[in-house]
């Protein structure tokens, strides 16, 4: 691979090139799946010295323990359901999504199951299979965890497994407005000094897993004086919680919490001020006045937030929309720069990234990247 050869290469060129590049690892991707599982079905390693197909992967592929055990599962699947290796070399089905659908297949759904999945991420078929096998709702539970040097002697040295166990379900995705089920595990009071925790090991990430349609199980850990805010708005909505349900609880503050930001980003308000004739003067898009401020104001935040559904508006050359839903900034159409008003027809909303493509494709690259004398947009 020649990286000089590769910066050589035009825009197009090179995303037609790296959409062949894709095409050819599903191919290649299914191939070594089918392979695998005729070795599996062999027991071809066992020969080789190694006592599981996922050691062999390990030690003998070089695969990282993850790769492995996503590949090994689709073998698994792919000898029942041959219909999975198709869905591989198509790319409508990734290794993720065979993995975590493949305890659900039968004879009767597994093409089924492949056609709900098909371009699907991985968050999405974990709500498909909380859809198709609901779980029931994890108890609320806020406990006290080990100090950090307790779980580093309890945790002891790390060993070579047999074979793969399954991965955490960690998503970092945000949770469902609807979900109502939590667990929150607590940092050790030994685990700060001065306010501040004491440098360790990194916490375990969030955890973000749907059980069942609109429920998610919410887990993260919080420090002692978090736990406290938590304990105290537990003490002060007593009368309206009676058994200070976690869930609730949350889901209020989060409540209070979104409604504060959106007021102060989007000048969002149940009550907004103006007029209709005065909302409509603000969709007139005309050149701003010589000296005009490039201040927005409240109404015309209001109306655009409202319009663009808090969203990225971008959409490249064939038709697809950004999905982004934060950081988003108010972007003038037509740049302030060059007497683009702050009105409704001339404001959208992009999120950071494209705000910035769209500067640079304006003013250049130099005048976009907040050099001295950079023209904001």
């Amino acid at each position: 691979m020649n990286m000089e050869s590769i910066a050589d290469l035009s825009d197009i060129d090179l995303l037609a090139r790296v959409e062949c590049l894709v095409h050819s690892e599903r191919q290649a991707t299914a191939t070594l799946v089918a392979h695998l599982a005729e070795i599996a079905n062999r027991k071809l390693y066992v020969a080789q010295g190694y006592a599981s197909l996922f050691s062999y992967c390990v030690q003998a592929l070089h695969l990282s323990e993850h790769a492995a055990y996503n590949r090994i599962e689709a073998a698994r699947a792919s000898l029942r359901y041959p219909a999975v290796l198709s869905g591989l070399a198509r790319g409508d089905v990734h290794l993720t999504a065979v993995r975590l659908l493949s305890t659900l297949f039968t004879p009767e759904n597994h093409r089924e199951l492949l056609a709900a999945a098909r371009h699907k991420s991985k968050r999405e078929v974990e709500e498909l299979i909380a859809l198709l096998r609901p779980q029931p709702d994890v108890p609320a539970a806020v406990r006290r965890l080990p100090s950090v040097k307790a779980r580093n002697a309890a945790a002891g040295p790390t060993t070579g497994a047999e074979g793969p166990a399954a991965p955490n379900a960690v998503n970092g995705s945000a949770a469902s407005p609807a979900a109502t089920t939590a667990t929150l595990s607590v940092e050790n009071d030994a685990g700060e000094s001065n306010g501040k925790p004491k440098a360790g090991p990194p916490a375990r990430p969030a955890v973000v897993v749907p059980l069942a349609p609109e429920r998610y199980k919410v887990q993260f850990t919080a420090s002692a004086a978090t736990r406290e805010k938590l304990r105290r708005a537990q003490e002060l909505l007593c009368h309206r919680i009676p058994g200070g349900d976690v869930a609730a609880v949350i889901d209020l503050a989060l409540d209070v919490l979104v409604r504060d930001l959106e007021k102060k980003k989007f000048a969002a308000t149940e009550r907004p001020r103006g007029s209709a004739s005065g909302l409509a003067a603000l969709r007139v898009d005309g050149p701003a006045a010589p000296g005009a401020s490039r201040h927005i104001p409240a109404e015309v935040k209001r109306a655009v937030w409202q319009r663009d559904q808090g969203r990225c508006t971008f959409a490249g050359p064939n038709g697809v929309r950004c999905t982004e839903r934060g950081p988003l900034e108010f972007d003038h159409i037509r740049p302030h720069a060059d007497g683009g008003a702050a009105s409704i027809d001339n404001v959208r909303l992009l999120c950071r990234r494209h705000n910035q493509y769209e500067a640079r494709q304006f003013f250049g690259p130099w005048q976009a990247e907040g050099a001295p004398g950079a023209v904001s947009r």
